[in-house]
């Protein structure tokens, strides 16, 4: 639902109506989760019955503004019911969800009218590594949305970490070699092993479809036997925030690689399968293979950069895609987290000319 077709809402649903007008210091107060931390920001309301959708609605650059300065915010309180109002909070701060396209892990869509999904399904006693979303990709969103649904019985947190933290504790030969050598390259095989395949990545059956879309974003697709595909391509290291104008890290270099799969996965699949033949996997630009003490040193960087709460029911979480990274515990029990996206850049426009050329 666009923000045209959305019906309007009253900021006070509940009790005593107020003036629309009210300065917003007057309905929601923000103070930070963790002392000490920089994310995520808390945004409650102080009065009840605030609807978050037309709050955002009339205070997006105060929202872009604390984006800007916080990385997350959390929006606790709001009493979010369900998916419907949870996309048009989507649609009041970020003009309307993307679709997910060239996908890298599964997810299930909602309802195919709008653009919600699923948080990755993977088994529930897994954890998921700390990342961008779509780091990978020539094209990413700036905007990354939760919202908990259903909170598991126990875990199921969705540690976040402030990228800004992270450039400043890498280690000057390990930033330096990704800059000499070009940034990063990506390689993915899909219908092989675990990889998903390319028909689920490209939402088509037509090759033709899949090789137009990858000419598009910069993608180099090559068919294998048997209706397979390996795709390849180039993305920078780092990118300048195009908001702020900081430098941040910002890839998939550790979370593609190899060494990040649990250890009983990825030998088996190293047994079966050379370095370029895995479902995904990474190397310097150059295409030289990134040696594993510096994916170990980054994936250590990335642990100790995190924080987590507990979920909440009705809660709502926005992320600026460039300065925080996000992360998935193990759970039990039913759980339920969406996931949207939002404001589509395209990693040439803001890499610092290390490799952003496919």
């Amino acid at each position: 639902m666009s923000n045209s077709e959305a019906q309007a809402i009253p900021v006070l649903a509940k009790g005593r109506r107020k003036s629309l007008s009210m300065d917003h210091d007057s309905l929601v107060e923000f103070s930070p989760m963790f002392a000490g931390a920089s994310l995520p920001l808390v945004c409650t309301p102080k009065v009840p019955g605030v609807s978050l959708v037309e709050w955002a609605g009339q205070n997006r650059a105060l929202i872009e503004s604390k984006l800007d300065q916080h990385a997350t915010i959390l929006f606790r309180g709001f009493a979010v019911q369900d998916i419907g109002e949870f996309n048009q909070c989507v649609d009041a701060i970020s003009g309307g969800a993307l679709e997910y396209l060239f996908r890298a892990s599964p997810r299930t869509q909602i309802t195919r009218k709008l653009n919600v999904y699923s948080s990755t399904d993977y088994p529930a006693v897994e954890k998921i590594f700390p990342h961008n979303e779509h780091s990978y990709s020539p094209v990413f969103p700036l905007h990354l949305y939760f919202y908990c649904d259903l909170p598991s019985a126990t875990g199921g947190e969705t540690p976040f970490g402030d990228t800004r933290l992270i450039l400043p504790r890498i280690d000057a030969e390990v930033r330096d070699a990704f800059v000499r050598k070009g940034g990063v390259l990506y390689v993915r095989n899909y219908g092989d092993g675990m990889g998903l395949p390319w028909q689920t990545v490209f939402q088509t059956e037509d090759r033709a479809e899949v090789e137009a879309y990858c000419a598009k974003i910069g993608v180099t697709p090559e068919w294998k036997p048997g209706n397979r595909l390996r795709t390849r391509q180039k993305g920078p290291a780092m990118v300048r925030h195009p908001r702020t104008g900081e430098t941040v890290w910002f890839n998939h270099a550790t979370f593609f690689n190899a060494l990040t799969l649990p250890e009983s996965i990825r030998d088996s699949l190293r047994a079966e399968f050379a370095d370029d033949d895995l479902p995904q996997n990474t190397f310097y630009g150059d295409g030289s293979p990134i040696p594993e003490d510096h994916i170990r040193h980054l994936q250590q960087i990335y642990r100790d950069v995190m924080v987590e709460f507990a979920w909440q029911k009705g809660d709502v979480v926005i992320l600026d895609n460039i300065l925080t990274i996000h992360a998935r515990n193990g759970y039990t029990g039913p759980r339920k987290i969406l996931t949207a996206m939002a404001i589509p850049l395209k990693s040439s426009e803001v890499a610092l000319g290390q490799g952003a050329e496919a």
